[in-house]
């Protein structure tokens, strides 16, 4: 299983397409981590630390839905003051 993997990720980026794809992936990652960081600051988020490793762990796909979350969160605790 993990050869099979290994095998996969080396021809993907080998090809121009899977080199794109990665780069994309690469890119929105790095994008997502420092819109959380600076909006964490913003709006003074206590856990942001959980979305920045779920990102660098699984992905955007769990990075920003959670920090999403937490942001909702944070912006109602707001306007019930």
């Amino acid at each position: 299983m993990a050869s099979t993997c290994r095998s996969w990720s080396g021809k993907a980026a080998q090809l121009r397409v899977g080199a794109f794809a990665w780069l994309d992936v690469l890119v929105s990652a790095l994008v997502l981590l420092g819109f959380m960081i600076a909006e964490g600051r913003r709006l003074q988020l206590r856990h942001v630390w959980l979305p920045v490793v779920g990102t660098c762990t699984v992905g955007v796909s769990l990075g920003l839905p959670l920090f999403l979350l937490l942001r909702e969160i944070r912006l109602e605790q707001h306007l019930e003051k």
